[in-house]
């Protein structure tokens, strides 16, 4: 996988999302699809999407027991999605059951989806892990340990802040994937998200992919915003 900027597909159904794509007509783009498209629309926005040619990171953030991620996996395994995760939360086992039902659901001569773990919230901040989620070590280090368990597991990466990055980097290597919400241009309103960054400082701490969702999404002209953003993240001037 190269380092794509993913679109944040985060509308309520299929007619808006392909209201949105309209203007996108004849660009390849890495999607994300996340629960409240997919819970409203099911497969058949994924299967929309394959048709058009985007790559698919659907984004469900299971959580469970490992029997039951592991069945939920070999299902998803089988929509020919690029990209899948979990919660790091839910533990060694739970993520090893993850990849082996991915691995047990995909096709013959196919690629598997690639499986990377959450390991905090982008609109996680300190005061909310200690006071809510009584996890006493400091944010960083809850991010960087919970990196290195999703890489023991057999995972391809994780969802983190940009910032937390070069850290991840030094502990488990820069060939495991980072992918990074919480991106905005300077400006943006950051909305929910405690910790973001520009597409140029995600690209300098060395971020794998970005995912951005309302600062397209909701841009008067989302297409030149779209390229605009991408222009930034790969080092191009405009």
């Amino acid at each position: 996988m190269q380092r794509p900027l993913i679109i944040a597909l985060d509308f309520p159904n299929l007619l808006d999302t392909k209201g949105f794509l309209k203007e996108f007509a004849g660009e390849k783009l890495f999607v994300k699809v996340g629960m409240e498209l997919f819970y409203q629309e099911g497969p058949s926005v994924i299967r929309f999407l394959k048709e058009q040619g985007h790559s698919i990171f659907l984004d469900l953030k299971l959580h469970d027991i490992p029997n039951t991620v592991y069945s939920a996996m070999k299902r998803l395994a089988g929509l020919g999605v690029d990209l899948v995760n979990v919660h790091a939360a839910g533990g060694y086992e739970m993520m090893v059951a993850a990849r082996e039902g991915l691995e047990a659901g995909t096709a013959m001569g196919q690629t598997r989806p690639k499986c990377i773990a959450v390991t905090q919230l982008t609109s996680t901040t300190e005061e909310v892990m200690r006071r809510e989620l009584l996890i006493e070590r400091n944010l960083l280090d809850v991010v960087v340990e919970y990196a290195t368990l999703t890489k023991n597991s057999g995972l391809d990466g994780v969802v983190c802040s940009s910032l937390e990055v070069p850290v991840i980097n030094s502990k488990v290597g820069n060939k495991f994937m980072t992918v990074t919400p919480g991106i905005r241009q300077p400006g943006d309103d950051v909305f929910d998200q405690a910790r973001v960054v520009t597409p140029e400082k995600a690209r300098e701490l060395g971020s794998t992919a970005i995912v951005v969702g309302r600062s397209i999404t909701r841009a008067n002209n989302p297409l030149h915003t779209y390229n605009q953003m991408k222009a930034s993240w790969e080092g191009v001037r405009v």
